[in-house]
Order: C-alpha cells, then sequence, then structure tokens
C-alpha cells in the first residue's frame, strides 16, 4: 500500500531546472536539508546541449549523459517515480506508484514532451534510411551516419509549428551537414533545404540579419511556412503543410532531419496548473504561478514567452530559489527574470554566433564584442566551456 509522504519543497523534473533550483535551495537554506524531494522517473541525467554536435559527428554521445542518482543533490531526496495528477487546492500530487506527496511548496519543472506521433509514419521511419533527428538520445547517432554516408541529393532539415527546446538546434546540424558535404566532395550534388513553420531563420533581428547571410554563403534553400506532417519512407517522401494556404506540398528526400513537434507534457495539460495551451501558468517575471502562490514553475514547461533552453533555466532557477525563500519568510518576491535566454548557434566546424536576447527580443551580450559575428571562440565555449558550466556549476546552485 503506497504511503502519504510530506515534505516542505517538493520539486517536479530532475532535469536542468529541477536539479538547479534543489541545488541552490540547499545550500542557501541549511534548514531545508532532507526536507527537499525531487521526483523524477529517468535513470539518466543527459546535457542535451551538445546533441547537436554529436549529430555532426565533433563530440561522442556517452559525455553527455550521467545516472540522475549523481546529479542529486546532498540533502536532497530523490524519488524515482512519475507525477500523474496535481491537486493544488489540497497541497498534494500523486504518483504512479499511487502514493501521495504533501507539500509546503511546490516547484513545477519537468521539462517538455516530445510528440513523435504527430507527424504520421515518423515513429516507423525515424533513425534509418536518411530519417535522422538530433532530438534524441536513442536516435542521435543516426544523425551523423545519415550526414556522413550521404552521397548528394536533397537534404532537407525541419523545424515543427510548435514550442520546441533550443530553436536554433533545427538549423544548427544543417550547417555542420553542408559543411560535411562540402569536405566530401558531395556539396555540388546536393540541394540543401531548410523547411519550416516559421516566418523567418530567427527571432531576433541582429541574429537573424546574420544568419541571412550564413544561408546565402551556404546556398542553402529557405522554404517557410512549411510545417511536416507526414514521412513516407518507402517513397522517400516527406510532406508538409503550408502554414498559409493550409495545402499540402510534397518533397522528395535523400536524408532529412526531422525536429518533432513538442508540447507540454501530458499530466501538466490536464492539471489545475495548466493554462489555456497546457503550460505551466506563471508569472512571467517572478515565476510564481498565477493562481496558486505557493507554487512556481520554470524550464521548458512553463508558459514564459522566452526560448526554451537551458541558458534560460540557468537565470530562471535564481529567481525560483529567491522568491521561493522570499515567500518562506512572509516577504515580498523582489527577484525578478528579464526573459533571458541564449542560443549557441553553430554556423561550421569551428564557428558560431552566440545570440542572447531578452523578452523584448533586444540582444544582451556577455562579451565585450560584437556577438553577430561568427567566432572561433564562441565555438570552443561551446563544446568545451558550457559542458563544464553546466555539470560543475548549474547543476551544483554554484552558477
Amino acid at each position: 500500500m503506497a504511503q502519504d509522504m510530506h515534505y516542505t519543497v517538493v520539486i517536479v523534473g530532475g532535469g536542468s531546472g529541477g536539479i538547479s533550483v534543489a541545488s541552490r535551495l540547499v545550500r542557501a537554506a541549511k534548514s531545508l536539508r532532507d526536507h527537499v524531494v525531487v521526483i523524477d522517473p529517468s535513470d539518466k541525467h543527459y546535457y542535451q546541449p551538445l546533441w547537436t554536435l554529436v549529430g555532426g559527428g565533433a563530440a561522442q554521445k556517452q559525455a553527455t549523459e550521467r545516472d540522475e542518482a549523481s546529479v542529486i543533490p546532498d540533502g536532497v531526496k530523490w524519488m524515482q517515480d512519475a507525477v500523474t495528477e496535481f491537486t493544488p487546492d489540497a497541497n498534494y500530487l500523486t504518483t504512479k506508484s499511487g502514493t501521495k506527496v504533501h507539500y509546503d511548496y511546490l516547484v513545477v519543472a519537468p521539462g517538455i514532451q516530445i510528440d513523435w506521433d504527430k507527424i504520421k509514419g515518423l515513429k516507423e521511419a525515424i533513425g534509418k534510411d536518411g530519417v535522422c533527428s538530433n532530438y534524441s538520445y536513442d536516435y542521435v547517432d543516426s544523425t551523423w551516419e545519415s550526414i556522413r554516408n550521404f552521397k548528394g541529393g536533397r537534404a532537407i532539415f525541419s523545424y515543427p509549428n510548435t514550442a520546441i527546446k533550443c530553436g536554433g538546434a533545427p538549423q544548427k546540424i544543417m550547417y555542420l551537414a553542408e559543411e560535411h558535404f562540402a569536405k566530401a566532395g558531395v556539396r555540388d550534388a546536393t540541394e540543401v533545404v531548410f523547411a519550416s513553420a516559421g516566418g523567418s531563420i530567427f527571432s531576433v533581428k541582429k541574429y537573424a540579419d546574420a544568419l541571412d547571410k550564413v544561408i546565402e554563403r551556404k546556398g542553402i534553400k529557405t522554404a517557410y511556412k512549411r510545417n511536416l506532417v507526414e514521412i513516407r519512407a518507402d517513397k522517400k517522401e516527406a510532406v508538409f503543410e503550408n502554414m498559409d494556404t493550409k495545402q499540402q506540398e510534397v518533397m522528395k528526400y535523400d536524408m532529412i532531419h526531422v525536429v518533432p513537434p513538442m508540447s507540454s507534457p501530458d499530466f501538466i495539460k490536464k492539471s489545475p496548473l495548466a493554462d489555456a495551451n497546457g503550460w505551466v501558468d506563471v508569472d512571467k517575471f517572478t515565476l510564481q504561478h498565477k493562481k496558486y502562490p505557493n507554487v512556481f514553475g520554470l524550464g521548458d514547461a512553463s508558459n514564459l514567452p522566452t526560448s526554451k533552453t537551458g541558458a534560460a533555466i540557468r537565470k530562471q532557477a535564481p529567481t525560483v530559489e529567491k522568491n521561493l525563500l522570499s515567500l518562506m519568510h512572509d516577504q515580498a518576491l523582489l527577484k525578478k527574470y528579464n526573459g533571458y535566454t541564449s542560443c549557441p548557434l553553430v554556423t561550421g566546424y569551428g564557428s558560431l554566433i552566440l545570440a542572447e536576447f531578452d523578452y523584448d527580443l533586444n540582444p544582451m551580450e556577455t562579451f565585450p564584442f560584437d556577438q553577430g559575428v561568427e567566432r572561433f571562440s564562441m565555438y570552443l565555449l561551446k563544446k568545451e566551456l558550457l559542458p563544464v558550466v553546466y555539470w560543475d556549476g548549474m547543476l551544483k546552485g554554484l552558477l
């Protein structure tokens, strides 16, 4: 018989958001040690930003994986279970095992759900015969396999009509693939197509202007307002819906990198914590829930109007920590999140544009030079330094 449990702080999600907040809380308030629990069913924890380089053959995927147990902070409990239901009016949630977990404060950071089945034929096709994706540890090797073995023809790179994690990732792998095709001597026999449901290459004008020049230099064909709806693997056909006309258009492919649709996890969508679109409904500055004051949300499952990246979570976690502790002490919630997010846009093997911006799409650059320029130094930052910052800084509540 599953028992009832009680913790001062319950954190749903053991990804970058949940672990960062857990670490920060027990560092900031020793009284919380052993009174914070992270609920997450996963055995493994992944540093997903490196999957672009894994798919491009420039990193090993094993370096992106660690045991979840190894990232749980000292003084924090881990319940390896899945949340099925929230009852915020009574301050408890229910897990798959039937356990009721009561809380004084709740932090919701379960990440985003990848809906592979929303594209007809994708689940059957993914990982073989030129159909690949960097959005899964299981399939990321198939991307490098597809790029390495490509002999010419049409290579399509898609972008769906939903929110996704790391909005730059769909184009980063395209730039690496194009460069590899050139090195392998097949570029002249290749048409590279960026088929995106969006209306432009990037949301921030400064970086969009720079990326448009990259596209022009590399001879990449763009097909905007095109949303992938079906893969016909037997015919090597990709079916796109024109977002304006709603007509379907068929494109032949020899290789296609698919970015699947994504959404808020189902157990969030159906909960009282969700807004009309299924995302955790929080104040965009304080990250406090709009209806339940003892609930906070951050990361990809929240309805914050900014890009869903690890860099955004790095700024959101301190906001949740500070405001949660203020709430515990009946103080005003003074810490404000300004929508900061970052997208290290790999434009080739050894070049990167580091996009950083806020809610209003204003650049918020860290370095004392123009980050709208491709740089080798920024590529090294992504490849070598940021993983260390993640594992040894952010997850430990230090950065």
